[in-house]
C-alpha cells in the first residue's frame, strides 16, 4: 500500500544532511512542521516551514519539555486512515494527518560520556522524541518514521520511485529500526540509573548494543556474525587497526581475551600470546624484547597463527622477532616508524594500536537460547585474609610475587587450568581438561618440550583444588617446588603431607578461579 506524504514533522538534534531532505520535500510538495533549532535551520536554508506551536495552537512550555506532547501531533500520527470513526474524529477536531516523522534524540549517550552532572544527564533524556517515534512506528501502516540520517537516502529513493509516496514494506522496515532505537535509548538510560545506584543485578536487565560491522562469518564459515559495541561511545572499540585484513569473529574473541590478561598485568611490562581464547604464553620483564621472547618460547607451536598483545611500544628489534613467525594479530601500545615498515611487509598481519584502549570493569555474560547468565568480572587474584601457607617450608617475598603472577594467569586459562611459571614467565599451560590430572600432564609435557631447564624450582598454579594427590605428585616429580591452589578438598591433608614429604611449598588461597 503506497501512501502520499503531505505533512512531515521534522525535529532533529543532529542536523547533518538535512538539506537533502528539504530538497526532496520541496520537489514533492511536502509541508514541513518543526520547532526550535530545527525550525531555525530549515528557515536558514531558505525553505518554508510551519512552526510547531503555530501548528498546534499551543505554545511550548516548561523550558521546552512540553512541545510535541500534544493531541494534535499524536492524533495526526496515530489515527488509522482506513477507519471511518478515526476520520470523523479528526475532521471534527480539524486535525491534519502527519504522514512522516523525522526525528533523532537528545544526545544522552554523548552527555553521559562527557558529564558527571546527574542534573545535566537527566535533562538530556529525550521524552517527546521517543514518544513520537513510538507513535509513528506503531502506525507504520499509515506513517513513515525516520530515526537515522543514514536513512535519508533510502527515503528520498522511495519518494522518487513512487512520486512522493512510500511503500508499506519501507515503512515497516523503518518501524522496526525505530523500535530498536527507542529500546536501545531506554536501555542506556536504565543502565545509567543502575550504575548510578550501584544496582548490579536489576529485576529486569536490558543489554544495549550498536552494530559496529558485519563480519565475514562466525566461528566457522557456515555461521553468520556481527560485532556490536555495548558502550555509550558506540562508534568504536577504542583501538585502531593500522594494517591487515579485516578482523574475524575468532580474531575479536582472542583480542578481547588478550586484553583482559594485559589489563591484569597493570604497570608491569608484559606480553600475552593467545590461541583460541587461551593464553599459550605470558611474560613480564622490564625489557620488552625479553618479555616478548619469553612469552613466545613458552609454546611456540601453539602460538602459530595466534594473537600477541603487548602493553609497550613495539620497536624494530621486536618487529623483527614478530616477523620470524606466522601470527594473525599484533596489538601494542603504539609502533615506531621502523617497526611499522617491517610489520607491514606481512600483507595479512592485522596491526592494532591499543594506546587509547581502556578496559571497563563491567559484567560478563553467557547467552543461551532463552536465557542468559550475568556475573561481575573476576578481578580478585589473592585475598591476604584467606591466603595461608599450609606446608612447613614458607615462600620468600620474591617467591610470593611469582606465586601471584602464576595464580593470576590461571584465572584466564579455561578450566581445569594448570599454569607452570618461572621468573614471571609461563613455561607450561594445561587448559580445558575435564580432569585436573590431565591438565597437569599437559602443562608438564609442554614445559619439558620447550623449556625443560626451567621446570626445576618452578611455580605451579591451579585454578581450583586438587581432588586427589595424583596431580600434585606429577607436578612435584617434574621439578615444581611451589604450588598455589585454592584448597578445599576433602583430601587436603593428604595433599599437604605429599608436599611436606617432598619439601615443596604449598599455599591455599581460598579463592577459586574457574573460567569456563
Amino acid at each position: 500500500m503506497k501512501l502520499k506524504i503531505k505533512n512531515a514533522l521534522v525535529s532533529v538534534f543532529d542536523k547533518e544532511n538535512i538539506i537533502s531532505l528539504l530538497k526532496a520535500f520541496k520537489k514533492y510538495n511536502i509541508k514541513i512542521i518543526s520547532s526550535g533549532g530545527t525550525y531555525d535551520s530549515i528557515k536558514k536554508h531558505g525553505y518554508e516551514c510551519t512552526e510547531l506551536s503555530k501548528f498546534t495552537g499551543f505554545k511550548e512550555m516548561l523550558d521546552g519539555r512540553v512541545k510535541t506532547l500534544h493531541p494534535k501531533i499524536h492524533a495526526g500520527i496515530l489515527h488509522d486512515r482506513q477507519n471511518k470513526s478515526h476520520k470523523n474524529e479528526m475532521s471534527k477536531q480539524k486535525f491534519s494527518s502527519i504522514d512522516l516523522i523525522v526525528v533523532n534524540f537528545y544526545p544522552f549517550q554523548k552527555v553521559v560520556s562527557k558529564s558527571k552532572s546527574s542534573k545535566n544527564i537527566i535533562e538530556n533524556i529525550d521524552i517527546g522524541g521517543p514518544t513520537m517515534v513510538r507513535s509513528a512506528a506503531k502506525n507504520f501502516k499509515n506513517v513513515a518514521i525516520i530515526t537515522n540520517k543514514n536513512d535519508y537516502g533510502p527515503l528520498i529513493k522511495e519518494l522518487e520511485k513512487y512520486k512522493g509516496k512510500t511503500s508499506l514494506k519501507f515503512r515497516e522496515i523503518m518501524s522496526s529500526k525505530a523500535f530498536g532505537l527507542t529500546a536501545y535509548y531506554d536501555a542506556m538510560i536504565a543502565n545509567w540509573f543502575n550504575d548510578k545506584l550501584k544496582i548490579q543485578f536489576p529485576e529486569r536487565k536490558t543489554i544495549f548494543g550498536r552494530k559496529l560491522k558485519k563480519l565475514r562469518y562466525g566461528e566457522n564459515p557456515h555461521q553468520e556474525s556481527s560485532i556490536y559495541v555495548n558502550d555509550y561511545n558506540d562508534r568504536q572499540l577504542g583501538f585502531t587497526q593500522l594494517h591487515g585484513k579485516e578482523l574475524s569473529f575468532n580474531n575479536y574473541n582472542d583480542i578481547f581475551a588478550s586484553l583482559e590478561i594485559l589489563r591484569s598485568l597493570k604497570k608491569k611490562t608484559g606480553t600475552v600470546i593467545i590461541k583460541h581464547a587461551n593464553p599459550c604464553g605470558v611474560s613480564t620483564n622490564k625489557k620488552p624484547i625479553e618479555s616478548f621472547k619469553n612469552a613466545y618460547s613458552c609454546d611456540p607451536i601453539s602460538a602459530f597463527g595466534g594473537v600477541i598483545a603487548c602493553n609497550y611500544k613495539v620497536d624494530k628489534k621486536i618487529a623483527l622477532e614478530i616477523t620470524k613467525n606466522f601470527l594473525e594479530v599484533i596489538l601494542a601500545k603504539s609502533f615506531d616508524k621502523d617497526s611499522l615498515n617491517i610489520l607491514k611487509k606481512k600483507k595479512n598481519l592485522r596491526i592494532i594500536d591499543i594506546s587509547k584502549y581502556k578496559t571497563k570493569n563491567t559484567s560478563s555474560f553467557k547467552n543461551f537460547d532463552g536465557s542468559f547468565l550475568i556475573q561481575n568480572k573476576d578481578n580478585t587474584i589473592l585475598d591476604s585474609k584467606r591466603l595461608k601457607c599450609v606446608t612447613k617450608l614458607k615462600p620468600s617475598r620474591k617467591e610470593m610475587a611469582q606465586i601471584e603472577f602464576a595464580f593470576n594467569i590461571s584465572k584466564y586459562v579455561k578450566s581445569n587450568a594448570i599454569v607452570l611459571c618461572n621468573n614471571f614467565s609461563t613455561i607450561g599451560i594445561g587448559a580445558g581438561q575435564p580432569s585436573r590430572l590431565d591438565s597437569c600432564k599437559i602443562a608438564i609435557q609442554k614445559a619439558k618440550k620447550f623449556l625443560p631447564k626451567k621446570i626445576k624450582n618452578s611455580v605451579a598454579a591451579s585454578d581450583a583444588f586438587f581432588p586427589f594427590a595424583d596431580g600434585v605428585t606429577a607436578l612435584i616429580k617434574s621439578g615444581v617446588r611451589i604450588i598455589v591452589q585454592p584448597g578445599g578438598s576433602i583430601r587436603d591433608q593428604e595433599i599437604i603431607n605429599v608436599a611436606n614429604k617432598a619439601k615443596v611449598k604449598m599455599l591455599f588461597t581460598g579463592i577459586r578461579h574457574f573460567n569456563h
